[in-house]
């Protein structure tokens, strides 16, 4: 998959890590909320892209610490990483929504079930909307933050308040 051959590669371009840094940085920088990337797809990732030479990993030993394997970017790595940005910001925006798949079914659902359905989906997306706006507040006025994260947690705010009034919308006007 593409996205996450960009994730580490754009890692990597940074400075050198062990796939297992890799994978705490994903976890420190939720990007698993926003890309679908999971911790064996990761390392999976990190085998295929040292095959393709677009990694490289010398395997290092500190103290009685066991060895690991630290991967830098090659030149190749380089390349590709310049190629993904290109190819895959040209791609036609598409937000998949696991849930649509719900709602274009309500309609097939008696109105107990339906309810159901939309109350577990509006608990969700509150859950969600909780989540980046205490991520907003830790994380805005901070240095170390890039610009292009926030920018992304705040992308995923304003879709989470458009995704609550179109939540709304699906009441009839009564409620």
């Amino acid at each position: 998959m593409a996205t996450i051959d960009l994730i580490v590669l754009g890692m990597l371009k940074d400075q050198a890590l062990s796939a297992y840094d890799i994978q705490k940085l994903v976890e420190y920088r939720n990007i698993s909320k926003w890309v679908k990337i999971s911790t064996p797809s990761i390392y999976k990732k990190v085998i295929q892209l040292e095959e393709k030479g677009y990694i490289e990993g010398n395997t290092v030993k500190e103290g009685r610490m066991p060895e690991k394997v630290i991967y830098s970017l090659t030149e190749t790595g380089k390349h590709e990483f310049e190629k993904l940005m290109l190819e895959i910001s040209e791609q036609p925006i598409r937000i998949f929504l696991d849930f649509n798949a719900v709602i274009v079914n309500l309609d097939k659902l008696d109105a107990s079930y339906r309810e159901q359905c939309l109350q577990r989906i509006e608990s969700s997306v509150a859950e969600l909307k909780q989540y980046l706006e205490e991520n907003l507040k830790l994380k805005e006025g901070v240095p170390d933050i890039p610009e292009t994260g926030l920018a992304v947690l705040q992308q995923q705010y304003i879709l989470v308040q458009a995704i609550e009034a179109w939540l709304a919308s699906l009441r009839p006007a009564d409620e």
